[in-house]
């Protein structure tokens, strides 16, 4: 998310408190060797729709069927791992009735590079205990700064493998390698995925891989440019989407459109949004929000919402404190673009399933 780059300077000495090895199971060190495939259960979305793939435009089950998937982006997991646990987690499965959890691991601000085994069994963790609840895992490489995917790429390769090689016998897995590129062309951004997709596909050839647009995932429009920079000149692979991000207060009819157009040419995945300004904050538009959720619906594009931690911020859903305690479920420990968001994911897609 762009105004991660500002965020929480008042709060650093905070923040430090999050950066122990936290995991749902507790205290995680170097990453276990790959173990027994966890169960889906019965029932539940990733068990129902199965395998992902890429047809055509849209995102289809196992049975090829288009679908959209609807759920929670986590904070950064360098921050907020406390929210990212047993009890919450349950909320977000059987109370939210999400689809999907996007884990978000920042690269540099304290993440993956201060210590890439640590932060890579938090992501092995949180890839787990969303198995055990039945939601699909979206792996967020976030990158932030610097907004060239290039200067990680080869983080990017030792991350995505070692990921890659333990959850490949897995059906609920999807790797997105790059979140919000900026201040780097188009070209450079093709580049980055066409070196990064086969990493992955070497280990688990069936996972989608998702990368982000330029214009910190705006498909162009924040840096001046248009989506026609990627239909001009797509990246060469299958089994692939291009992701797209807004906050509905700020991006308006500019971006909207630029999404419409999108659309009808690309495959694409829309891994974070907020019903506030980009920098997280401010007061809601729902009913522009609405708007954006109403036309994805139309067109069976999935969506992680911005996020799920009890941050300041207006676009955290949960209420400042939460995360210390064990109540998660219903609308009392949320803010309110948290009521509003939980209510669309729990009305969520009438998966086909033959």
């Amino acid at each position: 998310m762009r105004w991660d780059r500002i965020r929480l300077r008042a709060a650093a000495v905070a923040a430090a408190a999050f950066l122990l090895p936290v995991s749902v199971a507790g205290g995680a060190q170097a990453a276990p060797e790959p173990a027994a495939i966890t169960a889906l259960p019965p029932g539940s979305p990733a068990a129902v729709n199965g395998q992902l793939k890429v047809c055509g435009l849209q995102l289809c089950n196992q049975y090829g069927k288009p679908i959209q998937l609807r759920g929670m982006s986590t904070h950064g997991i360098q921050w907020y791992a406390q929210c990212v646990k047993t009890a919450s987690l349950d909320a977000l499965a059987n109370d939210w009735k999400a689809d999907v959890l996007r884990i978000s691991m920042y690269i540099q601000e304290g993440g993956y590079e201060s210590d890439p085994a640590k932060f890579t069994n938090l992501v092995n963790n949180y890839i787990e205990e969303a198995t055990k609840r039945g939601m699909y895992a979206l792996v967020d490489w976030h990158q932030l700064s610097p907004g060239d995917p290039n200067y990680n790429l080869g983080r990017a390769k030792t991350f995505f493998t070692e990921i890659a090689k333990r959850h490949k016998d897995k059906t609920n897995i999807i790797y997105d390698i790059a979140n919000e590129p900026n201040g780097v062309s188009w070209a450079g951004i093709k580049s980055y995925a066409e070196q990064m997709i086969p990493v992955i596909r070497a280990q688990d050839p069936d996972g989608v891989v998702l990368v982000g647009t330029h214009g910190w995932g705006s498909l162009g429009i924040s840096d001046g440019r248009t989506e026609a920079d990627i239909v001009n000149n797509p990246i060469k692979a299958s089994n692939f989407m291009y992701t797209f991000h807004f906050y509905a207060a700020s991006h308006k009819d500019e971006y909207f459109n630029a999404l419409s157009r999108a659309a009808s040419k690309l495959p694409l995945f829309v891994t974070e949004f907020g019903t506030q300004t980009y920098t997280g904050d401010g007061g809601n538009d729902f009913s522009y929000s609405q708007k954006y959720l109403d036309f994805l619906a139309s067109k069976k594009i999935s969506w992680t919402n911005w996020n799920f931690s009890d941050d300041f911020r207006s676009g955290a859903v949960f209420k400042e404190g939460t995360c210390a305690g064990n109540s998660f479920t219903g609308t009392g420990p949320l803010k309110p673009a948290g009521v509003w968001i939980r209510d669309r994911i729990r009305s969520a897609d009438n998966f086909p399933t033959s």
